[in-house]
């Protein structure tokens, strides 16, 4: 695994982060290092999908990276006819994800598309997963997404989101933080990188409460929102259609 030495040294100006193919070729470790709970989260999230996946419907996964969901839900699914449609707008991502299945022998039944998030048409789908995507995604665009999600899903079916919030209260919100912080010192990082980083996600991630998702999903007309797993300022959460 390539380390994540994207922000290690001094840079004149830090430009806004992007899922470039620097990124693209250590994200593993940036993940690991970056993403409490990282593995528990999308290895449950396949387990789920493995659950509530209809026969001759669609998983949507939104926001796919290099594909470590998807692979994992493959090995979960094993024979079970299904299929798949994988979106990122990053194609190095893609491009490393095609290698992986590739690799595998497993091109198929996984559709990759290199696109936005917004543009995806939604139909016939019983799964639908967003990873550390939304946030991403121009807020005034957020509503409408998970509104085409819920259109686009069949009854039963479940939307995985799993994304980094921030609190409302803003003692709360400085505790996270700070707890945050202290997690990626832990894990190797120094003060030029978390201080680096920072600054290069500012205004490209923004992050929102989790009444705001709740509230979100609810609206769209999902009848059922949980928060099943939660470190602090990252949360993975659960809608069902009725």
């Amino acid at each position: 695994m390539a380390k994540d030495k994207v922000f290690a040294e001094k840079k004149n100006k830090v430009k806004p982060f992007e899922f470039n193919k620097e990124v693209a070729d250590v994200f593993d470790d940036m993940l690991n290092r970056s993403v409490p709970l990282y593995m528990e989260s999308i290895e449950r999230q396949s387990k789920l999908t493995a659950q509530y996946y209809q026969a001759g419907s669609r998983i949507y996964d939104l926001g796919c990276s290099h594909g470590n969901l998807g692979i994992l839900i493959l090995n979960q699914l094993k024979e079970r006819p299904f299929s798949m449609v994988a979106v990122d707008s990053s194609k190095p991502m893609i491009e490393k994800y095609k290698k992986r299945l590739v690799y595998q022998g497993k091109t198929r039944p996984v559709d990759l598309v290199c696109g936005f998030l917004e543009n995806i048409h939604i139909k016939n789908a019983s799964v639908v997963l967003i990873n550390l995507t939304l946030q991403f995604l121009d807020m005034k665009k957020r509503d409408a997404l998970i509104k085409k999600i819920y259109q686009g899903m069949n009854p039963n079916g479940i939307l995985l989101l799993t994304e980094k919030t921030v609190h409302e209260s803003k003692q709360l919100d400085d505790l996270q933080t700070s707890f945050y912080k202290i997690f990626k010192l832990e894990n190797g990082y120094s003060e030029l990188e978390i201080s680096q980083k920072r600054d290069a996600l500012e205004k490209v991630l923004i992050p929102d409460t989790i009444e705001t998702h709740k509230n979100r999903i609810l609206n769209a007309g999902f009848a059922l929102f949980d928060v099943w797993l939660k470190w602090f300022n990252f949360a993975s959460m659960i809608a069902i259609k009725k």
